[in-house]
């Protein structure tokens, strides 16, 4: 079975912009820490009822939830593999026994296993492009019908789909598929009024759990800004995709970097 955790409390403050109506029904994946956590927050500080998904840490999700206390809307923790069809399909129908609707699905789940592509794990490398691919390929049939007009899909993705990073086979081509996906299923989905782009980004400073201090402090100081991106600055974009102003945005993939990128 799949255990979920709930906890609704309304905030009396709004820490964050509120860029969409309030009362909006949120998948997350991938967001009992790190990107994901900061994206589940910043949806629920701007009033959304939010899914946090997650596939192992029970301790993180539960944190996750109560740091999010204070936040208006709410949060319900749910545990399971977003690869799976079957899980994804009986948490859709959760999702529409419960509130009717799926407003906004942002998939961030992802893995990193290093490898050369002279020397790959084949098996791996496939199962990194199954968590990148299979809840967008599984659910979108079930997501165009949940999904109201209005409704946002958003994917993470990162530098690795489009620059050669060492050791970064497995999770670059998996991204890489992904931005193609979300092309294709902008183009399908646009009719029923619904937005699918991409948010793309680069090493995120993580505090004390930032991978490679040494490259993350050249990395810092190559980019204009003079800091790393943090997983918030990410999650202000991606709420900012999920405002009714961004309508007309589709098929984009959409570079959170403080401008690293422009830096050759």
């Amino acid at each position: 079975m799949n255990e979920h955790l709930s906890h609704d409390t309304p905030g009396s403050a709004d820490p964050a912009p509120r860029l969409f109506p309030a009362g909006r029904i949120a998948l997350v994946t991938g967001a009992s820490r790190g990107l994901g956590r900061a994206v589940a927050h910043r949806l629920r500080a701007g009033g959304c009822h939010v899914y946090l998904n997650y596939a192992t840490d029970d301790a993180a999700a539960a944190e996750a939830v109560e740091a999010a206390a204070d936040l208006p809307g709410s949060t319900t923790a749910v545990k399971g593999d977003i690869r799976s069809a079957e899980f994804l399909a009986g948490l859709l129908d959760r999702i529409r026994d419960e509130h009717g609707q799926l407003d906004i699905l942002v998939h961030n789940a992802a893995a990193m296993h290093p490898m050369l592509p002279v020397a790959p794990e084949v098996g791996t490398l496939f199962d990194e492009i199954a968590l990148a691919l299979n809840p967008l390929l599984h659910g979108a049939g079930t997501i165009a019908k949940l999904m109201p007009e209005g409704g946002r899909i958003i994917a993470v993705s990162g530098n690795g789909a489009f620059e050669v990073i060492p050791h970064y086979l497995a999770t670059g081509v998996a991204k890489a598929a992904l931005e193609n996906l979300v092309r294709y299923l902008a183009v399908d989905l646009a009719p029923f009024g619904i937005t699918v782009n991409a948010v793309s980004t680069h090493l995120l400073d993580k505090g004390e759990h930032t991978s490679n201090k040494a490259i993350a402090g050249l990395l810092a100081s190559r980019t204009p800004n003079g800091r790393l991106t943090r997983p918030e600055d990410v999650a202000d974009v991606i709420a900012l995709l999920c405002a009714p102003e961004a309508a007309w945005i589709q098929g984009q993939v959409v570079v959170a970097d403080g401008g690293l990128g422009l830096r050759a």
